[in-house]
C-alpha cells in the first residue's frame, strides 16, 4: 500500500485527488493539508512514502516546503502537483529535491502513474516539462562546449607561448622556428580564433580551454 499526503490550498482538488486514489487498491491517502505550516511534525507522524505537493500555498510555498524537507528527510519522495509551468518554478523545485513534476489536469492514468513511479523511485514529469528540463540541459551542454578551432599543432605550440607571455623573439627561439615564421602563425592564429590582438588571442585561449595555462 503506497501512503498518500497532500497539500493543496484547493480544497476542490484535494476531494478530487482523493476520490481518484480511493479508486486504487494499491493507494491510501493518509492526510491531506491546505498549507506546509508544520510540515515536518505532519511528515513524522503520518509516516507517508509519497507527497503530492501544490506550489502557491499559503504561509509556505510548495518549494519552501521541499527544501524543509529534504534537510530533515533526504530520502522523501515529493511529486509537485500545480498549475505552474514556469521555467523558473519548475527548476526551482528541481534543485529543492522534487522527486517529479506534474501539472494539474492530468488524467486519471497519468497521476496513479506518476504516484507508483515516484514510489519506486522515478521521476515522472509531464511531457511539456520534460521538454523544458531536456531545452534546459541542451542549453548548458552547448555553453559549456568547447567551440573546435582548426589550429595545427605548431600553431597550438606558438598560442601556448603567447599564453606564457612569450615575446615574438622568444617564440622562435623556444619553437625553433624563424622569427617572420613566427608573424606567419600568428596571423593564422588570429584569423581561426576570429580575433585582432594578442591580448584577445590570449584570453580567448585561456577563457575557451583551447590553451591551459
Amino acid at each position: 500500500m503506497i501512503r498518500i499526503l497532500l497539500f493543496d490550498d484547493n480544497r476542490a482538488q484535494i476531494d478530487s485527488l482523493k476520490l481518484m486514489f480511493e479508486e486504487a487498491d494499491d493507494m491510501q491517502v493518509v492526510g491531506a493539508f491546505s498549507d506546509a505550516t508544520e510540515i515536518v511534525s505532519k511528515v513524522k507522524r503520518l509516516q507517508p512514502d509519497v507527497i503530492m505537493m501544490d506550489i502557491q500555498m499559503p504561509e509556505i510555498s510548495g518549494i519552501e516546503a521541499v527544501i524543509i524537507l529534504k534537510q530533515i528527510f533526504p530520502n522523501i519522495q515529493i511529486l509537485m502537483h500545480t498549475i505552474h509551468a514556469d521555467d523558473d518554478k519548475v527548476f526551482a523545485a528541481i534543485c529543492a529535491g522534487a522527486s517529479g513534476y506534474l501539472l494539474k489536469g492530468s488524467d486519471y492514468e497519468r497521476v496513479i502513474n506518476s504516484i507508483k513511479e515516484v514510489f519506486q523511485g522515478g521521476s515522472p514529469m509531464s511531457p511539456s516539462i520534460a521538454r523544458k528540463v531536456l531545452n534546459s540541459i541542451q542549453e548548458k551542454k552547448t555553453q559549456h562546449s568547447p567551440r573546435f578551432y582548426p589550429l595545427t599543432p605548431r600553431e597550438k605550440d606558438v598560442l601556448k607561448c603567447m599564453v606564457d607571455g612569450m615575446s615574438y623573439k622568444m617564440i622562435a627561439d623556444a619553437c625553433q622556428i624563424k622569427y617572420s615564421t613566427v608573424n606567419f602563425y600568428i596571423k593564422n592564429i588570429y584569423d581561426k580564433l576570429h580575433v585582432n590582438s594578442a591580448t584577445e588571442a590570449v584570453s580567448k585561449a585561456i577563457l575557451e580551454k583551447i590553451i591551459h595555462p
